[in-house]
């Protein structure tokens, strides 16, 4: 769960919100989200332990052709997207070290996407090209794509080391932020008197400006919209608590581990990653100037690059603490997009032993027992995303096709229940149906913000999981005129 996001998005949902108060409570609707999600999936994954996860959840709750549309989603969009998202991310950070490495230094620019305007929708208006940051973010996807075809230990080991480092960075920055990172002015802006400045803005009935689509007109809209909105970020940090239930067929004793980490993991994360954001508002404002000089004049919502993070521990340990913390989220970065890496083939395995995926995916190396084919298939779509647009762009673009999903997720706990009543649950979802139903009101909500203010990147996500429609037809009649052969 750890990467890249809770260092940077909260530098946009800052410039969304306007109010410190909807800053954190755009991470505590994340968290109670995030939470219900994983007590309610503890119960799928200890009532079937299966390498795929999610893929088999929905195979076996509503037929293979929603299982078959997941996994197409979560190639083309979901795991390829948040790869490209994690590494574009890398990018940034590594420009604190090197400046040339940055969105704004481009190598190869394709052009500009003029801006369309169909109806209410604004498409386009987007920069497509090649950058140092984003050419950073494709060495990084090789590099890894390479690291785990030589071996599953090896890309574990990787992983171990990475998540240990990662974790013990976000700790760092939290506790240095709560002893040493109470500035002055950034807790008079941010708090005043009484958390009079604390909760400005943040009333029922204050308005909220929202550009409607790319370049498009200004709407004012209210608390519940703008939270939805913002969504796209936090939600996006918190992502991949999922990815556990993809290598379940791997867990030693999955019917009770399986649940245990999926709550426990996302409620620890969730906690730290609220008060990683009290630690940036006790250090810089939230509201600055984009063109000021200094990470204070800036604040929260226009630091650079929106390096929140650096910028933070900057004010505490002036440029040494800038540097100290880039280099722990370049160590967070890479872990996270390592584990991504790692959990999507085991998805793409399934679906191939199911024969909906390329049958090469299916197989594994001879020497490395590595699925080969499907970790190259990964690599080079996540190498095309990370040239199709900025880190904001790619968010946006995930989240919206990955909570129709997880929607349609708790969906199948409510239909496993009746088609199901006997099935060995040695889990059952703390507060079925209540929570579920919840999440799925609250999950629902945000799509059709969305869908309604972010339709150039919104609905392209919805396409392509249509177009997952004829291509399943396509595939399964395929099959089934070829013969069966041995993985």
């Amino acid at each position: 769960m750890i990467g890249s996001g809770i260092f940077i998005v909260p530098a946009e949902i800052g410039r969304g919100v306007g109010s410190p108060a909807l800053l954190i409570a755009a991470w505590l609707v994340t968290a109670v989200m995030t939470i219900i999600g994983a007590l309610s999936y503890g119960e799928l994954a200890a009532m079937m332990p299966s390498a795929g996860g999610q893929y088999v959840y929905l195979r076996e709750a509503l037929g293979p052709m929603w299982g078959f549309l997941f996994g197409w989603t979560l190639f083309l969009v979901i795991q390829t997207g948040t790869i490209a998202a994690v590494v574009v991310a890398f990018g940034k950070f590594l420009g604190v070290f090197f400046p040339a490495v940055s969105s704004s230094h481009w190598l190869l620019h394709l052009g500009h996407v003029p801006a369309l305007r169909i109806g209410p929708m604004v498409l386009g208006n987007m920069e497509i090209g090649l950058n140092t940051a984003n050419l950073t973010g494709i060495v990084i996807v090789l590099l890894l794509t390479g690291i785990n075809i030589l071996g599953v230990r090896l890309g574990a080991l990787v992983q171990n080391i990475f998540t240990t480092a990662k974790t013990a960075a976000l700790l760092g920055l939290v506790t240095l932020g709560v002893l040493f990172g109470r500035k002055s002015a950034a807790m008079a802006a941010n708090f005043g008197h009484n958390f009079h400045n604390f909760w400005k803005g943040a009333g029922w009935h204050t308005l909220h400006p929202l550009h409607t689509g790319a370049g498009g007109p200004v709407a004012m809209v209210g608390l519940l919209t703008i939270l939805a909105v913002v969504q796209t970020g936090s939600l996006f940090s918190a992502d991949a608590w999922n990815n556990v239930t993809f290598t379940a067929g791997e867990v030693k004793n999955p019917r009770r581990n399986l649940p245990l980490s999926l709550v426990l993991g996302t409620g620890v994360v969730l906690g730290i990653y609220i008060l990683a954001n009290f630690v940036y508002l006790f250090a810089l404002p939230l509201h600055g100037d984009p063109h000021g000089a200094t990470a204070a004049a800036r604040g929260i919502a226009y630091a650079a690059d929106d390096r929140v993070a650096t910028a933070a521990l900057e004010q505490i340990f002036s440029h040494a603490g800038a540097y100290l913390m880039a280099g722990a989220i370049l160590i967070s970065t890479f872990g996270c997009a390592n584990g991504l890496t790692m959990a999507g083939p085991r998805v793409y395995y399934a679906m191939s032993r199911d024969r909906l995926f390329f049958e090469g995916a299916g197989k594994l190396h001879p020497r490395y027992k590595t699925p080969v084919i499907a970790l190259l298939i990964q690599g080079v779509w996540t190498c095309i995303l990370c040239i199709s647009g900025s880190y904001s762009q790619l968010l946006d673009y995930i989240i919206c096709s990955e909570l129709i999903f997880y929607i349609l997720t708790m969906g199948s706990l409510f239909v496993l229940r009746r088609k199901r009543p006997d099935a060995q649950r040695p889990y059952k979802a703390l507060g079925y149906p209540v929570l579920p139903a919840l999440y799925i009101v609250m999950a629902a909500w945000i799509c059709i913000v969305l869908l309604r203010y972010k339709p150039q990147y919104t609905w392209p996500g919805i396409v392509i999981v249509l177009l997952g429609v004829p291509v399943y037809a396509i595939w399964t009649r395929a099959a089934k005129r070829s013969p069966v052969t041995s993985a």
